[in-house]
């Protein structure tokens, strides 16, 4: 295990996971209503932890056999970085929108696991993110890619479950529309300092 390529792992698997999205924005609202967190920040860590894997593996052997495969995933994910950096900036400009509990009845445990499991595996930025950003990234460190996908893995864990069980503390933060645009801001750089180490090689 080396130690650096693991924070580098867990860093970038936090980068890319922190953009506030339909499954952060259900898990914040569950934690809010606290209903059945556990099971979806499971759902949501576990998901994300076999796409992690699949992502380190899978294109590293796919890069080994087609070398033009590496290239044109680094641009192209860099190019959809700046892209979705440009999206957040946007939207911190421009939106009002701020996070609400609500007040629905309590959903069932199969209802609520089923539309989280949705929000993962139906979401196309969710593959973007773990199979091909990650996996591409983890491509620049050969012989080191399990301590990467570790890294990254563990990121994945500590933001959901922190999410979940810290949403109670989060409501008086996200009631306000101004930190929404703050945190939308923060995605944008974040998200634009990725595709450049991207298009650097790192």
């Amino acid at each position: 295990m080396n130690f650096s390529i693991y924070i580098t792992g867990l860093m970038m698997g936090l980068s890319l996971i922190v953009a506030i999205g339909a499954q952060n924005a259900f898990i914040l609202r569950q934690g809010l209503r606290n209903e059945h967190v556990f099971a979806v920040c499971l759902a949501c860590a576990v998901s994300d932890a076999a796409l992690i894997v699949l992502g380190v593996t899978s294109l590293h052997q796919i890069a080994r056999f087609m070398p033009w495969f590496d290239p044109v995933m680094r641009y192209g994910g860099a190019a959809f970085l700046v892209w979705y950096g440009a999206k957040s900036l946007y939207s911190a400009l421009r939106s009002s929108a701020a996070l609400t509990a609500g007040e629905a009845k309590p959903s069932s445990f199969r209802q609520t696991l089923a539309t989280c499991l949705a929000l993962t595996w139906l979401n196309p930025h969710v593959y973007l993110d773990t199979v091909v950003l990650l996996g591409t990234i983890s491509t620049r460190y050969p012989g080191q890619q399990a301590s990467f996908a570790a890294g990254a893995v563990t990121g994945s864990f500590l933001f959901f479950f922190s999410l979940g069980y810290g949403a109670t503390r989060l409501r008086p933060i996200f009631s306000k529309p101004s930190s929404w645009r703050m945190l939308e801001t923060l995605v944008a750089f974040t998200m634009w300092i990725i595709a450049f180490k991207l298009l650097g090689g790192l």
